[in-house]
């Protein structure tokens, strides 16, 4: 009802002054034994009552309503500002009642800001913290190994070369580190673009098998293909970033397997798409940590990171690429049986 806030406010206040007026003449009228002729009294105070419901209500929209209503029309033009596209507000409506949602609205916005600045402050700890983590040990390792060659193992021929080599592994471990969070970077503001290519994921799969073999050699892993496809389909992605997502999944499953396991690529048909799973039967994912594995520099097991020699970034780096083909990720695990992660590629042909 239009203005209804007011009208009831009005009536109140009018009802309370008319009951006050009846009280008091009862009053005088038992105590000085009047003989007042209440039919008449009645009269009066219901014309009185019309008469202050009116006064009240005049004064109610003239120095209070109407200064709400121009306090709330400026609110309402700063909020205008934030959105265009916000509906205009009808200043005919109940205008108190607008106020009342609009303050519990602006409320639960801010709570959702705060939460969201303090979700993100604490993300951007978590993520300094992890890079630091991730660099000091390189770091570390080769100050400690130019230190030993500056000290006279330069001239010592049994460790000199070897010390050397391993500075040259330590560096390429950073390199990597850095690559990667350039190239996970890019990935989120959309600056690198996908170059789209009808390809065959099984033989680019077999690529990316035979470029591990000499890690999975070094594990004795078991590498298999297993293709359900009844004929050959191809996919249309972004070929060297597909690779890339094939590598990464095998090198994870290979450094994160026992000694003489098996990491399995298998290829099924799924409508418009092909579906690949990566299986690996070794220590597999505690379930509370399964919605964090694609997090950057997120490990499981935090006492084999330093030796995996990963920049904790690889899974990161295929959700990106993934999502950006526009197609679904997942991982399903079993602690002490193994970990599969699957992902879609659109199907071509």
């Amino acid at each position: 009802m239009k203005n209804f806030s007011a009208n009831i406010l009005a009536i109140i206040y009018s009802a309370i002054i008319a009951a006050i007026v009846l009280t008091f003449i009862g009053i005088f009228d038992f105590s000085l034994g009047l003989k007042i002729n209440w039919g008449i009294v009645l009269v009066v105070t219901a014309i009185c009552l019309v008469v202050s419901f009116l006064m009240l209500r005049f004064l109610l929209f003239s120095f209070i309503y109407n200064r709400i209503k121009l306090i709330y029309k400026t609110i309402h033009k700063r909020k205008e500002g934030r959105n265009i596209n916000r509906e205009k507000f009808n200043y005919s409506t109940d205008l108190i009642k607008q106020v009342d949602e609009d303050v519990h609205n602006w409320a639960s916005e801010q709570e959702q800001q705060m939460e969201q600045i303090i979700e993100t402050s604490n993300y951007r700890k978590e993520f300094v913290g992890n890079v630091s983590h991730e660099l000091k040990t390189p770091i570390f390792n080769i100050q400690g190994y130019t230190l030993t060659l500056l000290e006279g193992g330069l001239q010592d021929e049994s460790i000199n070369e070897r010390y050397l080599r391993k500075i040259e592994k330590n560096i390429n471990r950073m390199i990597n580190i850095v690559n990667d969070l350039d190239e996970i970077t890019r990935l989120e503001a959309g600056q690198l673009k996908l170059r789209m290519k009808v390809f065959d994921p099984v033989e680019l799969c077999k690529d990316s098998f035979e470029s591990s073999e000499k890690i999975s050699k070094e594990k004795n892993i078991r590498l298999e293909i297993v293709n359900h496809l009844e004929k050959q389909f191809n996919v249309k992605a972004d070929k060297e970033f597909i690779r890339q997502v094939f590598s990464n999944l095998i090198i994870n499953a290979i450094h994160y397997n026992n000694p003489g396991g098996m990491v399995k690529a298998e290829f099924f048909e799924m409508g418009k798409n092909i579906l690949v799973e990566i299986t690996d039967n070794g220590v597999g994912i505690p379930e509370e940590d399964l919605p964090r594995v694609f997090e950057r520099f997120y490990r499981v097991d935090k006492s084999r990171a330093l030796n995996s020699g990963g920049s904790g970034l690889g899974l990161a780096i295929v959700k990106h690429i993934i999502e950006a083909h526009g197609q679904k990720l997942n991982v399903r695990s079993t602690v002490g049986v193994g970990t599969t992660i699957a992902f879609t590629l659109k199907r071509e042909g």
